[in-house]
This record gives structure tokens, C-alpha cells and sequence, in this order.
């Protein structure tokens, strides 16, 4: 296991490196002419960008002072963001290079060489015309040992300039673009899901979701009551909040949190822990969420006049002995009765199904968060995003209301889902 992580952290400090080599190469070193100011300026840029990244990431798990970890967060998350889209750019820039290139060729004109007259060495006779050529005219051209050109950059630098030009604005573009959509907040979505169990009397409860708000130095307080205020603007019967809550301590995020203690629901709000709990301090979290007026569900069920709900701990909680139990949370129940299970990763969803649950409740996945992310969620997780069915069961996967390391998403806008049960007897 050691060597793993060792050949790890040499192997991908050492990818990361070579991919910032070659952004430098197209972006700095092919678009200056020599060493200069610009030079210098583009190589500091290119550097310092992925030292605060692994500095941000570094100080982050650590648990460095919170004013430091501030003070990393924006460059360096961001630059982890601007890193991914300005390589995706740059490879794309090579297949147009070639005819950037070409175009530009084909609109300049053609460079004329023009000859210069001979030099006379002093007190060399000059020699005569032949009868019936035309004297050579006098030359004032400055003396050269070959053809004249224009002294304009070269067509190649151009080309560089122009697609390394471009190829960094669409990065910035793209970064910038899901950056605001994170920060001024997760959209509603509303979806359906008819439940076999569930009693005339409850059809058209609603029940809201968010997951993932990832509280942290760089979403902070504000971005809390925005979600807030988005959630309480539903005007839900329930609120779940399915794991992923912070990225930190208590003591530091706590202020943070504040505005959770203003959810309002006519059934209450549930909350169950993720696994950026378990690197956070789940214990304190679970007591401070409680403290806010949230009740924590830790592989626990309750009966509410129409369904049951129950929650179980999410599977990071192992290392620490508090791991998922369905047979705790779902264990003699009245099965005539509906059941949502809230479970934040939704790789769980194989232990509802056996569980005969009738919806589980999920997040963990960002929707991939960063694309082309959504690949990488698909490989590891059942359901990416939204509703799908597995035998009797169903399962809902949020994209998550917040973002974990940079604040941005990008083909995977940020919701709070209002679930509206529906009753087959209606």
C-alpha cells in the first residue's frame, strides 16, 4: 500500500508537470520572441498556477489555519479548473493550427527579395558599360549580404499567437461561466416519482433535496443562504439534506452552516452524512447539524404519517466503525408501508434493493461536476444523475447544490430537486 501511494505522488506530480511543459511551450515559449518580459511573465503564470493548487489541496486536508486555507482556495481550486479546459483547448488548437496556418498563407503576400548592387572597393576603377547598355543607377540602400525583408513577425509566430490566444480565452470563458453558475446559486428541479406503497392521502407530498452544498473556505456563509432561501422558496412538505454538507472543521465552518437553522418544512428537515463528513469531523457535524434544528438520521428510520423514512451512514464511515447498517436503519418494519431511504453515495442502492426500499435519495456525484468528469462519475457510480429503476426500486441522484475544490461546473449545473411523490391509488 505504501509503494502505491508513493509511485502515486511521483507519477502524477510528474503528469501534471509535463501537461504545464507543454501549455508553456504553446502558450509562452512559441509566442515570444526570445527572453523578455513576456517571456518571464508568461513562465511565473504557468509555475505558480499549479504550486497554489497543491498548495490549496495540501492545506485543505491538513487542517491549516482557515485564513490560509482562504487565502489558497480561489487561486489555487481555480486553477485546478482553468488547468483541465486550457489543455483541452490547446490539444483542440492543434488540429486547427494546420489550417490557421494555411489561411494565413494564402492572405499574405509573397516576400520579394531584392537585390543589392556589388560593393567597389576603394580605388577600384569602375568598370565601363558596355556601348549600348544603360549605366547602373546609384544606390543610397543601406550595404546588406543578402535579400531584404520585412522586419514583421513571423507568419509562424502569428499563427501561435492567434491559437494559443485563442485557445487561453476559451478557457478562461468556460472557467469563468461555471464559476458564476455556482456562486449565484443551485436552480429548482422538479421530478415525479410514482410510488406503488404510498397512500392516496400522501400524493403530491413533496419532498426537496440537496446534497453536496460543500461548505468550505471558498463557498462560504452567503452561498448557505442562498441555498436556503432557495430550498424554503419550494415551500416543501420534507427537506433532505443528503450528505457532502462541509470540507472542514466545526470550529472553522461552523459560522458558516448558521443559516441551516432557518429551513423550514412542515415535516422537518433529515440529514445523513457523506463522505466529506468522515474527513471533517462527522461526529461534531452530526451534533452541530442537530444543534441547527436538522435531525441527523445515522442508520436510523422514522415513521411519518404516510411513508417511513430512514437514512444509513455513508460507506467512508467504516474506517471509523460507522458505516451503513440497513438492517438498523430498514430492520422490522411494517413492509406494507412506502420507505425512502436517504444514502449519499449511490452505489448503495444494490443494499436497498435488497432491502425492498421503495426510493433511495442520493448525491455524491456532482453530475461530474467539470466535464468531461461525467464519464469518470459514470464508471463509479450506477447512476450519474436523475431517476433510474433497479427491479422494485428507485433511485434519484442529485448533481448537488455546491462544488468540491474549484467552485465551478461545467455541463453539470448545480439543483436543489423538489421530489413530488405520487400515489397509484390517485
Amino acid at each position: 500500500m505504501i509503494v502505491v501511494f508513493v509511485l502515486v505522488g511521483l507519477v502524477v506530480p510528474a503528469a501534471f508537470g509535463a501537461l504545464h511543459w507543454y501549455a508553456w511551450r504553446r502558450l509562452v515559449r512559441d509566442t515570444t520572441r526570445g527572453p523578455g518580459l513576456a517571456r518571464r511573465t508568461g513562465t511565473v503564470v504557468i509555475v505558480t498556477g499549479p504550486v497554489l493548487m497543491f498548495a490549496a489541496l495540501i492545506a485543505e486536508r491538513t487542517g491549516a489555519p482557515f485564513w490560509l486555507q482562504r487565502v489558497l482556495g480561489w487561486p489555487g481550486f481555480l486553477w485546478m479548473a482553468f488547468s483541465l479546459y486550457l489543455l483541452l483547448a490547446l490539444v483542440a488548437a492543434e488540429f486547427v493550427r494546420p489550417l490557421v496556418r494555411r489561411l494565413v498563407e494564402r492572405e499574405a503576400p509573397a516576400e520579394v527579395a531584392v537585390p543589392r548592387p556589388e560593393r567597389v572597393p576603394a580605388g577600384t576603377a569602375a568598370t565601363e558599360p558596355e556601348p549600348g547598355s544603360a549605366p547602373e543607377p546609384e544606390s543610397k540602400e543601406p550595404e546588406s549580404a543578402g535579400p531584404s525583408r520585412a522586419a514583421a513577425p513571423s507568419r509562424r509566430l502569428f499563427v501561435s499567437r492567434v491559437v494559443g490566444g485563442a485557445a487561453a480565452a476559451a478557457a478562461v470563458g468556460t472557467v469563468g461561466y461555471g464559476t458564476y453558475g455556482v456562486l449565484r446559486g443551485p436552480g429548482v428541479k422538479r421530478v415525479t416519482v410514482p410510488l406503488a406503497k404510498l397512500p392516496r392521502s400522501a400524493h403530491g407530498f413533496r419532498i426537496a433535496v440537496v446534497s453536496d452544498i460543500h461548505l468550505s473556505p471558498v463557498l462560504g456563509r452567503g452561498f448557505a443562504q442562498r441555498v436556503v432561501d432557495t430550498i424554503n422558496s419550494t415551500q416543501p412538505d420534507l427537506i433532505a439534506v443528503v450528505g457532502d454538507l462541509v470540507d472542514g472543521s466545526v470550529k472553522d465552518l461552523g459560522p458558516a452552516a448558521a443559516p441551516l437553522s432557518r429551513l423550514k418544512a412542515r415535516h422537518g428537515s433529515y440529514f445523513v452524512t457523506g463522505n466529506h463528513e468522515y474527513f471533517s469531523g462527522a461526529a461534531q457535524w452530526v451534533e452541530e447539524v442537530r444543534r441547527l434544528g436538522l435531525n441527523p438520521l445515522e442508520n436510523a428510520r422514522t415513521e411519518l404519517p404516510a411513508f417511513d423514512l430512514a437514512g444509513v451512514n455513508d460507506v467512508a464511515g467504516e474506517s471509523e466503525g460507522q458505516g451503513p447498517d440497513f438492517g438498523k436503519a430498514l430492520g422490522d418494519r411494517d413492509t406494507t408501508r412506502a420507505v425512502v431511504l436517504l444514502a449519499h453515495q449511490p452505489v448503495q442502492i444494490h443494499e436497498a434493493v435488497r432491502h425492498d426500499v421503495d426510493l433511495q435519495l442520493s448525491g455524491h456525484t456532482h453530475g461530474g461536476q467539470l466535464w468531461p468528469g461525467n464519464l469518470v462519475a459514470a464508471a463509479a457510480n450506477p447512476t450519474v444523475a436523475g431517476l433510474e429503476r433497479y427491479g422494485a426500486t428507485q433511485l434519484y441522484v442529485s448533481r448537488g447544490a455546491g462544488a468540491w475544490g474549484p467552485p465551478t461546473r461545467v455541463g453539470a449545473p448545480s439543483d436543489i430537486t423538489v421530489v413530488e411523490l405520487a400515489s397509484r391509488q390517485a
